[in-house]
């Protein structure tokens, strides 16, 4: 049963808290620049608002989440660091002798309380309404890009995740003492999953029970980091290693495995959409939506600065019809021509057709394809089959029982046209400078707040990820803007 959290419980406690958290806190400043009363709205259809027993706050099960995005620690990690860092009671609404709650709660409220719920649109339109309501959201334009975030458990099989998880924490266990070692449980050596299982659940045991060793802070933290993926990721671990995630290219020659979201962010670096994909999805199937949330967020979007990714021709036709200025540069493939056997046809600029490289002209040319749209219409030229049969020069170039020879040349859009036109102006130039700033933006959601790894798998894990990482990020630069 939801009841809500009586903040009259910290009114004995206020000058205490006022004394010892500054007010320059993080966590100060964020609790008194956001209502959250928005969550008990979003979330009481997942609760029993009449029967049963009472749930633990869902603000106070939300912030958890939102202090695992800015500190990116594990459960077990911020809930014990709740028992003692008093900044951290004053943001859960928590007196300073109040009983933290059980790790695994975090995970329940994660697979009952937020499924179904679209958290990456609700946040970024919490924090864009909140830029705007304080004066910091002024500009009309944005910048597009896409991160990848690896799945947590890439390509290894189930087994080889524990093993790696279980050799970290004897690792840690080395480093205090080598002796250790002939106190462990036997390591597993067959490929039997459930075998697997109960090894590492004997050696959380014997860690934890039996060796009389001081639990430092980097044994804790991989000795938790097991302990998560044998208790929270063992329905996971049975049935494979991340279903949703694929495999996707950041280069001809880097890959990764897992997911990309695909960001809008305003010149003043606040994000106003997200969309999160699997690992192959094409950046620039994405810009429409991108900016459609923008819009749906509040935003008035007139320029968008992406990289050559977004300039494909149904972006162009799209930013055309809405007024909007893409600053986007084609791909070369389209401003220089993709022509195949370049070096075995040559353009006769007098005859207005092309010319084998054994000097026969063409003797007619047609345009296929439709114009306006999303493919562009080739010019096909055709040869007289008649010559082509008896050409000394037809291996490789004529196929043998053939009817007809021709050779098709890609004609550009007049969307194209206007584009290229478009990207040697100074505006285009000018605003094309700016798009290094998302590239930041990425750089500060994965290495500050742990969006480089997926923490859980599945594609609710991370949109649930995402949403904490980004609205963590938005609110640290409102409040910087807001100084």
């Amino acid at each position: 049963m939801i009841q809500k959290q009586q903040t009259l419980v910290l009114n004995p406690y206020v000058a205490l808290y006022n004394l010892i958290v500054p007010k320059d806190n993080l966590l100060r400043q964020i609790n008194e620049l956001v209502d959250f009363s928005f969550i008990y709205e979003e979330l009481q259809v997942n609760y029993c608002l009449d029967n049963g027993r009472n749930a633990i706050d869902p603000i106070r099960m939300f912030k958890y989440l939102l202090l695992k995005a800015i500190f990116d620690l594990s459960d077990v990690d911020i809930v014990e660091r709740s028992r003692y860092d008093i900044s951290f009671k004053y943001f859960l609404g928590m007196a300073p002798e109040d009983p933290v709650m059980d790790p695994s709660s975090l995970t329940k409220f994660r697979k009952l309380r937020l499924k179904d719920m679209n958290l990456l649109d609700l946040f970024i339109e919490k924090t864009v309404q909140l830029a705007t309501e304080k004066g910091i959201l002024k500009s009309t334009a944005i910048i597009v890009d896409a991160t990848h975030t690896k799945a947590r458990y890439n390509h290894k099989s189930p087994q080889e995740i524990l093993q790696d998880r279980a050799r970290k924490v004897r690792k840690a266990l080395y480093m205090i003492d080598e002796n250790l070692k002939g106190k462990l449980p036997t390591k597993n050596t067959n490929t039997d999953l459930k075998d697997e299982l109960s090894y590492c659940q004997k050696l959380i045991h014997t860690v934890e029970n039996e060796l009389g060793i001081p639990l430092v802070p980097k044994l804790q933290e991989t000795l938790n980091l097991l302990k998560e993926t044998v208790l929270e990721d063992v329905e996971q671990l049975r049935i494979s290693e991340d279903v949703d995630a694929r495999v996707g290219h950041k280069s001809p020659d880097s890959a990764f495995f897992g997911y990309k979201t695909h960001l809008a962010m305003t010149e003043e670096r606040i994000i106003t959409a997200a969309i999160i994909t699997t690992g192959e999805k094409n950046d620039g199937k994405q810009l429409q939506e991108l900016i459609e949330k923008s819009k749906a967020a509040g935003m008035d979007v007139r320029t968008v600065t992406g990289d050559m990714a977004y300039s494909e021709k149904d972006n162009l036709i799209y930013s055309k019809t809405n007024h909007i200025e893409l600053i986007a540069k084609l791909n070369p493939v389209v401003t220089q021509g993709n022509r195949k056997k370049e070096d075995e046809f040559e353009f006769n600029k007098d005859a207005g057709l092309y010319v084998c490289k054994a000097g026969h002209l063409a003797t007619r040319k047609a345009r296929q394809g439709k114009k306006g749209v999303s493919k562009n219409q080739t010019t096909t030229y055709y040869f007289d089959v008649s010559k082509c049969k008896r050409c000394p020069l037809r291996e490789g170039c004529y196929k043998e029982g053939a009817k007809s020879k021709s050779y098709s040349v890609s004609i550009k859009s007049d969307e194209h046209s206007e584009q290229m036109t478009f990207q040697e102006s100074e505006d285009f130039k000018a605003n094309s400078r700016e798009r290094y700033n998302i590239e930041a933006k990425n750089s500060e959601l994965k290495h500050r707040h742990g969006y480089d790894v997926a923490t859980s798998s599945g594609v609710l894990g991370i949109e649930i990820q995402g949403a904490m990482a980004i609205f963590a990020v938005n609110l640290k630069r409102i409040l910087k803007l807001n100084d």
